[in-house]
Formats: structure tokens, C-alpha cells, sequence
């Protein structure tokens, strides 16, 4: 049973003083002593109160360290997580020789993956967001503080995941990016990769206007089979290159099209070549070259020379948005409304280059319509979630 102090001043009432409440003095041994006394006794809030006077007071104390790392222990039982993984990087920066260091690492690991997990939440009252700006604090410390040790390579690859559960793509990128950069012979550096080309996959889900999203997870899937041919996600990354390279070719030929309607025939062009570099050799390839070979009969090799960049980016560009953030339908030269977009999120807006003042022949492929001005061609369908191999990391 612990036992107060009664405290006797000169001059002063005497007072009562709770357990563990009383003013530490003595040397490092005898304040380490008291900690060790109050542990035995269960009183963890008199130990650790010890034990960080003795830090204090006695900091170059061959006990301090572990003063310190006793203190840091008590303070994660005590379910003050954040707490103690501050007292752990505080040993490991002002005691990098401590034979605790590699402990107080792994000790900040294990309260970064209970942030990120979301294990004691509930209990701790802690946000879900708040939960996954702790984790990223955590794992940011312990690679900052042991950048080669054991534990830095998973603590990069859980930032990644820490954002990605934030859904901030950007940051996860970059963390996933770090890893297979820094890390490239760790086992983790083929997951990192992989989730690279996972993340852009599911933004070329979602349906993007000028086709970079399902690019950049090409690219990423590319390398992700280069780098490890072997890993066992070989196969998924296989599937989800298959999946890509359909949605393009696809979505490239339906924008195509949806500019040869509209009569803008130098962009329509674009969109035809795209088809053809992508998938040379497909029918809609074919159906591509032979629409490009009728709009050059009719209005000269000129429509179908290489675009210049500044022509790509003009074709790409996005439309005005209205005030309250629905995209606005764009207009052609001559006043014609053009379809408006929200009929297909996956469509392009409409190029800002002049529509061409000749006429062309029809799209051999599908009779040019004649009907509403809001009339347009829609493109298939995204994949279902269920046609995406999820990422197993």
C-alpha cells in the first residue's frame, strides 16, 4: 500500500501530499532506486515520475538511458501511445549508443502499425485521419532516426499506406516511389511498385479526360513485371495490363469519334493515331487507319500530319466549370453546342481547335447523326471493381 508524504516547512501549515506527488531529490542512483521501488509496488505514475527526474536532473548519468527507456515503457503501458513513441525517439537521438536503440526503434514501429491498423481507436478516442497523421509521424521518426535499420524499409511502404487509406494519392505515390528507390532489394520494393500501378489504375477507373491516368499504370505495371517477373502478384500485374490496354484503345477510338461527329477532324486524327500506336493490328486499329485515309482523301495530307504538342494540349485542355462545380458545355466556333460531358465522365471536353471548314465524308463506321445537339456516342463501360485484382501487399 503506497503511503503519503506529510511535508514540514518553516513557516508554512503542514501538507499532504499524494503518492508519487512528492518532490524527487538524491543522485541518479537513488532516483532509480525510487522507480524500481514504485514498479515493484505497481505504482507506475510514482516510477515514471522518478525516472524522468532522474533524466532531468542527472542526464549524462550512465542510468539515464535506461531511466529513460523505463519511462518510455511505462508510459506505452499506460496507453499513452503517442507519448511513448516520443520518449522512444528521444532515447534513440540523445542515446544513439544505447544498448536499448534497437528496441526503442522497434518500439516505435509497433506504435506506428497501431495507428495505422486502427487497433485501440475506439478506446483512445483517436480520428480515423488523426490516426493516419500519427502513423505517418511515427514512421517518418523511425526512418529519420535508424534510416538503414531493419525496420525503415516497412516503415516507407506503411506512410504509402497510411495516405492511401487517406485516399492522398500524391503523398502515397511518393512514399510507395521512395521505397522501391531506396530500397530496391528489399522484399517490400515489388509491393511498393505494384501499389504504384494500383493506385493509377483505379484513377483510370474512375474515368480521366485525356487518358494519363491509365498511361502512367501501364508504365508502372511495365516496370513492375521487369523489375520482379517472378513475384507472386506476376499475375495480377498481367490481368491489370491486359485491362489497361482494352480501356485504352477503347476509350481513344470512342474520343475519336466523338470529335469526327462534331466535325473537329484535326483532333479526331489525334485520337485515330493513338489507336494505332497503342494497338496496331487490332480491328479498331484498322477501322482507325481506314477513317484516317478517307479524311486525308477529302482534305489533304495535312489533317493527318504528327500533332505538335501545343495541338495535344490544346485537345486535352479541361472545360470552365460552372459555380457550383458542374462542368459547363462548351461552345464551337459557329455557336453549336457541343454533347455535354457529364453523359460519359471518360470523354475528353471538346477540342478549342477551329472546326475545319470543308466537309468530310461520313464515318463509314457509323452514320454521322443528325439529330439533338446533346446527342452523343457512349464510350463502354468502366470495369466493375470485381474485374480489378485488388492489391495484396
Amino acid at each position: 500500500m503506497a503511503r503519503g508524504a506529510v511535508v514540514f516547512k518553516p513557516g508554512d501549515k503542514v501538507k499532504y501530499v499524494p503518492p508519487g506527488e512528492e518532490q524527487m531529490n538524491g543522485n541518479a542512483e537513488e532516483l532509480f532506486h525510487i522507480g524500481q521501488t514504485a514498479e515493484a509496488n505497481h505504482d507506475t505514475k510514482r516510477a515514471i515520475k522518478a525516472y524522468k527526474t532522474l533524466v532531468r536532473k542527472h542526464p549524462k548519468d550512465a542510468l539515464a538511458p535506461g531511466a529513460l527507456y523505463r519511462t518510455a515503457e511505462l508510459t506505452e503501458q499506460s496507453n499513452d501511445l503517442l507519448g511513448a513513441a516520443t520518449l522512444f525517439r528521444t532515447l534513440v537521438e540523445r542515446y544513439p549508443s544505447s544498448p536499448h536503440f534497437d528496441e526503442a526503434i522497434e518500439a516505435q514501429f509497433r506504435i506506428g502499425e497501431a495507428y495505422l491498423g486502427g487497433k485501440k481507436l475506439k478506446m483512445l478516442g483517436i480520428p480515423f485521419a488523426a490516426s493516419m497523421d500519427k502513423a505517418v509521424e511515427v514512421f517518418a521518426a523511425v526512418i529519420r532516426t535508424a534510416p538503414y535499420g531493419k525496420y525503415t524499409a516497412r516503415a516507407q511502404f506503411n506512410i504509402g499506406l497510411a495516405r492511401e487509406k487517406q485516399h492522398l494519392n500524391d503523398a502515397a505515390l511518393s512514399a510507395y516511389q521512395a521505397v522501391v528507390d531506396k530500397f530496391p532489394n528489399d522484399p517490400l520494393a515489388s509491393d511498393a511498385q505494384y501499389q504504384i500501378g494500383y493506385i493509377w489504375l483505379l484513377a483510370s477507373k474512375a474515368g480521366t479526360r485525356d487518358l494519363a491516368a491509365t498511361k502512367k499504370a501501364r508504365l508502372a505495371f511495365q516496370d513492375f513485371l521487369f523489375r520482379y517477373p517472378n513475384s507472386e502478384k506476376a499475375a495480377q500485374a498481367r490481368s491489370n495490363m491486359e485491362l489497361l490496354e482494352n480501356k485504352q484503345t477503347s476509350s481513344a477510338y470512342d474520343v475519336a469519334k466523338f470529335y469526327d461527329k462534331q466535325k473537329h477532324y484535326r483532333a479526331a486524327v489525334i485520337y485515330y493515331n493513338e489507336v494505332i500506336r497503342e494497338q496496331p493490328g487490332s480491328p479498331q486499329s484498322e477501322q482507325a487507319q481506314k477513317r484516317i485515309n478517307e479524311l486525308r482523301a477529302k482534305l489533304g495530307d495535312s489533317i493527318a500530319e504528327i500533332p505538335t504538342d501545343a495541338e495535344k494540349n490544346k485537345t486535352a485542355a479541361l472545360p470552365d466549370k460552372t459555380k457550383n462545380g458542374a462542368l459547363a458545355p462548351s461552345t464551337t466556333t459557329n455557336g453549336g453546342l457541343l454533347p455535354p460531358p457529364e453523359t460519359d465522365l471518360s470523354l475528353p471536353p471538346p477540342t478549342s481547335l477551329a472546326p475545319d471548314k470543308t466537309t468530310a465524308p461520313p464515318d463509314s463506321t457509323e452514320p454521322e447523326s443528325h439529330g439533338s445537339p446533346t446527342e452523343s456516342s457512349t464510350p463502354e463501360a468502366s470495369p466493375s471493381p470485381e474485374e480489378i485484382a485488388s492489391p495484396t501487399p
